[in-house]
């Protein structure tokens, strides 16, 4: 007898070499059903991207790779001399990087895959094609690894039969496999801990009830799930004994840009003396960027919030809606940042530097 597939048994996000095509779980119809989508078309991935079919920071970063791939796989087609094969590449690049403004990984992928172009210029279109094709292979395997070691680190900050608070969806749907915030969680099942979760549900999008929820039941984990509203209630009943959150972008200075409401769960963290985690590799902290004031704040539909998931609409029809998909949490209520290659601990401008360091001297020894 065929054991019935979980979640936790699909890629989240892939790419199908014989079809040619970004395979991924459309997010959107989670719980309900799982549906898996075979993506060729450029436009259609960044509507993946847009529309949350695909969501996540890092596993926004392994769709565009794989998407980029493929339509400069279409282009080399077209184009063998290098200039005309660049400039369509580059318009490509560009549309597929304005599909979500916060989540830095997007770029940062697409960023990456274009230097593989400019690093091979001299070569010929069609090797360049094949050297984009393995570069968002090992993008991919990369994430893995990352998040993996990331679930390392963050299980030396809690113990056996913890609870563990989270907000939003930084689990594996959020990455390839085992995700940001929860990595320390799937990692501590298998050496045998226990946790006890509490999910925040996160309006309006509804991420931790539809997707943090469901994906940690179908692993096994005993979690909980709660309205946003209640987590500081939870935390004062002295069942939280630490917080992990991802993100979507980590200033220079440790700001830290995450879905809407995980600011407010920091200060009531705060408030009660509970540590506070944010879980980010690498790739998703932007030195660039000097504060979190700094980071462009993505602005969504108001029908987000008024009806999307009611049968009927729920809110006065022509009334005014703001609807942030991200809130900045402020350096000084993060205890600290785990990332792949160590913990950073503030203050975060010295810290995050030193991590970078670590993370050249790894490149250099490779």
């Amino acid at each position: 007898m065929t054991e019935k597939k979980t979640i936790m048994d699909y890629d989240t996000v892939a790419l199908d070499d014989e079809k040619n095509a970004l395979v991924i779980i459309d997010q959107t119809k989670l719980p309900y059903s799982t549906e898996i989508l075979e993506l060729t078309d450029l436009k259609k991935i960044w509507d993946a991207i847009y529309l949350l079919q695909v969501r996540g920071a890092p596993a926004i970063g392994v769709a565009a790779a794989i998407g980029i791939y493929l339509e400069a796989r279409k282009i080399g087609a077209e184009e063998s001399e290098f200039e005309a094969f660049y400039e369509k590449f580059t318009r490509a690049k560009e549309y597929l990087d304005s599909a979500r403004p916060t989540a830095v990984n997007l770029s940062w992928a697409l960023n990456r895959m274009e230097q593989v172009v400019l690093t091979n210029k001299a070569r010929r279109v069609a090797e360049i094609v094949k050297c984009l094709h393995d570069e968002a292979v090992e993008i991919r395997n990369e994430d893995i690894r990352v998040c993996r070691a990331m679930g390392e680190h963050g299980l030396t900050l809690i113990k056996d039969g913890d609870g563990i608070l989270t907000h939003c969806n930084a689990g594996k749907l959020a990455a390839v496999k085992y995700g940001t915030a929860t990595a320390p969680l799937y990692v501590g099942q298998e050496k045998g801990y226990s946790f006890k979760v509490f999910a925040d549900e996160t309006r309006p999008l509804l991420q931790g009830a539809r997707l943090t929820a469901y994906e940690l039941q179908e692993s096994g984990l005993d979690v909980t799930l709660i309205c946003d509203n209640m987590s500081n209630m939870v935390m004062g009943n002295g069942w939280v004994n630490a917080i992990f959150v991802g993100c979507d972008r980590v200033a220079a200075n440790g700001d830290v840009a995450n879905k809407i409401g995980t600011s407010m769960v920091s200060i009531a963290a705060k408030r009660h003396g509970i540590p506070f985690y944010v879980c980010a590799p690498t790739a998703t902290i932007d030195m660039c960027t000097p504060t979190g004031r700094e980071i462009r704040i993505e602005q969504r539909k108001p029908e987000e919030v008024t009806e999307m998931w009611y049968e009927r609409r729920m809110a006065p029809a022509g009334v005014k809606v703001y609807n942030p998909a991200f809130d900045v949490t402020d350096n000084d209520l993060i205890t600290g940042i785990v990332t792949e290659f160590g913990i950073a601990r503030p203050p975060y401008r010295d810290s995050l530097k030193e991590i970078f360091a670590l993370k050249d001297k790894a490149k250099q020894n490779k």
